[in-house]
């Protein structure tokens, strides 16, 4: 990890001055700083810099679980970034950290499988490369007694959609599928009731976002115990909604019955943005 990295180096001096002290958000600057001077000198290879995101982003989880509230995030990725512009491209302790930097994330960039911890729950991705319709990135739960999975599905030589998959028991099936998760054009702040997470906002705070369309779920898609189940495909701005949440913040999937009955399924926002980036990384 970069904490680790920077500790008793050069760079550590470097930053000193503006580095935030709370300790919740020291690991999200050392990441942002070293994205941020990427994104000015261009120090690492893309997939190098695609881990680092992914890195930041995870750093950046961890902290708001910690305690960081987003004032402290905003805070401290301003100090990371004028730090970053205020440095040299060829300072000599960022020259230095660089290299430790580059040949940590170089394995982190191959490695094909990464669990993404939550509070409750777990974001599980795989880079592996796919024959058939996998899922790149999921969370699964429950509702009722039908396993729902949600996440980045991949397909060979396709890229990522965003799906649910379904496995109802009966022949009685939905005929629509929709997102819910907080409206931030309406409430800019998280939905954390009583300061805990867990349950969705009000009526009048949330954003719904239709499936465009579904079908007959690939095996691969499948949960173990069942033979058969619907994916609903959602448009890819849902994800960029879902990346945007506080991590501790869930959203739900509701399958619509035409007897005007609702099955929710409710999954916690988590490390989903970090999730993506080690997505984007590729197949290996």
């Amino acid at each position: 990890m970069i904490a680790a990295l920077l500790a008793g180096q050069p760079l550590a001096a470097l930053a000193q001055a503006t580095a935030p002290t709370a300790a919740p958000t020291g690991p999200y600057y050392d990441r942002a700083f070293m994205l941020a001077a990427d994104q000015k000198c261009r120090l690492f290879q893309p997939m190098v810099a695609r881990a680092l995101t992914s890195a930041t982003l995870q750093a950046r989880g961890a902290a708001v679980r910690h305690g960081a509230t987003a004032d402290d995030l905003a805070a401290t990725a301003g100090r990371a970034s004028a730090k970053a512009n205020a440095t040299a491209c060829d300072n000599s302790d960022l020259v230095r950290v660089r290299g430790r930097v580059a040949t940590a994330f170089a394995g982190w960039a191959q490695t094909p499988r990464m669990t993404f911890p939550g509070t409750k729950a777990d974001w599980a991705a795989d880079r592996y490369g796919l024959v058939q319709a996998g899922w790149r990135l999921k969370q699964s739960v429950t509702t009722g007694q039908a396993p729902v999975t949600f996440g980045l599905v991949g397909d060979a030589g396709q890229g990522e959609t965003l799906a649910a998959v379904v496995s109802f028991v009966g022949h009685s099936r939905p005929y629509a599928a929709r997102i819910v998760l907080r409206d931030a054009e309406r409430s800019t702040r998280p939905w954390l009731p009583g300061g805990r997470a867990g349950d969705l906002p009000p009526e009048a705070l949330r954003r719904l976002v239709f499936s465009a369309g579904s079908a007959q779920a690939a095996p691969g898609l499948l949960e173990p115990t069942r033979e058969d189940g619907q994916a609903w495909r959602f448009p890819d701005t849902a994800a960029d909604l879902i990346a945007a949440l506080d991590p501790r913040e869930v959203f739900a999937i509701e399958f619509l019955f035409r007897d005007d009955s609702i099955a929710r399924a409710t999954f916690e926002a988590g490390d989903f943005a970090a999730g993506r980036a080690f997505v984007d990384m590729g197949s290996l």
